[in-house]
């Protein structure tokens, strides 16, 4: 069901809009989080440190195609809220099928060249053979990848944030079943786990057609998904390379920090894959309350109205420190009950190194907060060079922070939450004036 956001209270829309798109999220992680605590749990360190040093390069290709689609979503949203629906449709074809043609083709290449870019990272000899074997899956998992973000995009742009949720918790659960089965019952290692995902995603995008089919008369295109405008694709393009380049910043950031890790040794890189899965868990409901402000504003933007824009983002800030307060307080109190689900019972060194950073970040997670409902900001506006160099300030400090005080200065495990609070403040040293004079630029503008 889609959802017009240009008219209605606005606190409980954004509210309504967000808690599926938190859902789902959440939903989605488990695909990575079972890996782990299957992984970890019923194979060992190593395996555990497999999957984590291949998890950067998946990610970053995934984020890249995410990334695409978001930007192609903030179009969307701003022809819908503007209701030029002809606009609509092509902008949809367009970058359906270009998606499609860019992620098959980078499936291949991914493929091929799994090994080098694991030797890039510095992975050890002793799990890159674990590791190789898990990645090849995992791209063979790129088209579904593209077909549910974008339709996922498409929806949220439409206003509807429900759907997408319904198909990643059935997906899930498949995929938690799959790693049971695949890994524990047939003793397929890690390369059990990248099947049961694999698997996972093609159920997904097999509900979210049929979804589309019976329930979005809209996305019902026929004949008209044939069409193909280059202009639009170009434009979709200047979007969505950017929104693109951001989120592969974020992702190379993490893989420069991830070689900084691994050469620290096993118990370093599987305690490091365990704590990036509780942040992934903690920290993306604020992005998905961000991504909620930059649908509310990318609509009313196409309706030109700017004085409910600003309501929309100062409403947002109050959701994301109502729950910031909270994943704080948990993360902090129950550090080693949570490290303990993704180690087993003899790995005391993993769980000490992960309870020293866990309660030393939930401290910090006001940050992220903030740098995230800016980006949302901006996004709304349709200004993503902004969010562009903020992420590369943000990543390039949090590596060179990591380094220094990892390689350089011998520092604990810990020093790396360190490093995440050096790059946040890059972040907002650059976005506090930005946003401020951009508001003063919203109010002059006027506006309903």
């Amino acid at each position: 069901m889609t959802t017009d956001m240009t008219r209605g209270a606005i606190i409980p829309q954004i509210t309504k809009f967000t808690i599926p798109l938190v859902l789902g999220n959440l939903f989605q992680l488990t695909y990575n989080a079972a890996d782990s605590v299957i992984v970890g749990k019923f194979i060992g360190d190593d395996a555990l440190a497999a999957v984590g040093t291949a998890g950067p390069i998946m990610n970053m290709v995934i984020l890249f195609i995410s990334g695409m689609c978001m930007g192609a979503g903030i179009l969307m949203s701003t022809h819908y809220g503007a209701k030029d629906y002809g606009l609509l449709e092509r902008q949809i074809s367009t970058s359906m099928l270009g998606g499609l043609g860019f992620s098959a083709l980078v499936s291949v290449l991914l493929i091929v060249l799994a090994h080098p870019l694991l030797e890039l990272l510095q992975v050890p000899a002793d799990i890159i053979g674990a590791s190789k074997g898990y990645l090849r899956i995992i791209f063979l998992r790129l088209m579904f990848t593209f077909i549910y973000n974008f339709f996922s995009n498409t929806l949220r742009a439409l206003g509807d944030s429900r759907a997408p949720l319904y198909f990643l918790m059935i997906s899930a659960l498949f995929n938690v079943i799959g790693d049971l089965f695949f890994v524990v019952a047939l003793d397929w290692g890690v390369s059990g786990s990248a099947v049961a995902t694999v698997l996972s995603e093609m159920l997904c995008c097999l509900f979210c057609l049929i979804y589309i089919k019976k329930k979005v008369p809209l996305l019902c295109l026929g004949r008209k998904w044939r069409v193909f405008d280059a202009s639009i694709l170009w434009k979709t393009f200047n979007y969505g390379i950017t929104s693109a380049l951001q989120q592969m910043c974020v992702q190379l950031g993490k893989i420069c920090v991830q070689t900084v890790v691994n050469v620290q040794g096993v118990a370093f890189i599987a305690a490091f894959t365990a704590i990036n899965r509780v942040d992934d868990f903690a920290m993306t409901p604020q992005q998905n309350i961000a991504h909620a402000t930059t649908t509310f504003m990318a609509q009313n933007r196409g309706a030109g109205n700017i004085r409910r824009m600003k309501q929309g983002f100062l409403s947002s800030v109050v959701i994301q420190l109502a729950y910031t307060t909270a994943v704080a307080v948990l993360v902090f109190f129950g550090a080693r009950p949570i490290m303990q689900l993704f180690v087993s019972d003899g790995s005391v060194e993993v769980t000490d190194l992960g309870v020293s950073y866990l309660r030393l970040i939930a401290v910090m997670y006001v940050m992220p907060a903030a740098t995230n409902t800016i980006q949302g900001f901006f996004r709304g506006l349709g200004d993503l060079k902004v969010t562009l160099i903020s992420t590369i300030l943000n990543m390039s400090a949090r590596f060179f922070s990591a380094w220094l005080m990892i390689h350089r200065m011998h520092g604990g495990f810990d020093r790396l939450a360190w490093a995440n609070f050096f790059g946040w403040v890059a972040m907002l040293a650059l976005q506090i004036p930005m946003i401020t004079y951009r508001w003063r630029h919203c109010g002059k503008e006027g506006g309903k």
